[in-house]
């Protein structure tokens, strides 16, 4: 049975004043894990806000131990791109 994974993460940018200075962090964010982790990445909460932003990486696999390290370094990653504007991150398993 295949596992599916969800990294949720979620991020407060003070400096942005408007939707397109959002934008620029979240836009970059979603490119590198999308290109790097081969992870689908999407927005999916806090659309409407200037400074805050809920983003989801998803994988599935067939194995749940290649899932989990995918996000693991999915999440290491993104810490390390995201910096102070990461507030908080979860996994979860859809099975």
């Amino acid at each position: 049975m295949a596992s599916v994974g969800v990294l949720t993460l979620e991020l407060k940018i003070d400096h942005a004043h408007s939707l397109k200075d959002k934008r620029h962090v979240v836009k970059s964010l979603k490119e590198k894990l999308r290109s790097r982790f081969n992870v689908a990445v999407a927005e999916i909460d806090c659309q409407e806000l200037w400074n805050r932003s809920v983003i989801a990486a998803v994988t599935v696999s067939p194995d749940r131990a290649r899932a989990e390290q995918v996000l693991q370094a999915a999440e290491s990653e993104a810490a390390r791109l995201a910096g102070p504007y990461l507030v908080s991150t979860a996994i979860e398993w859809l099975e």
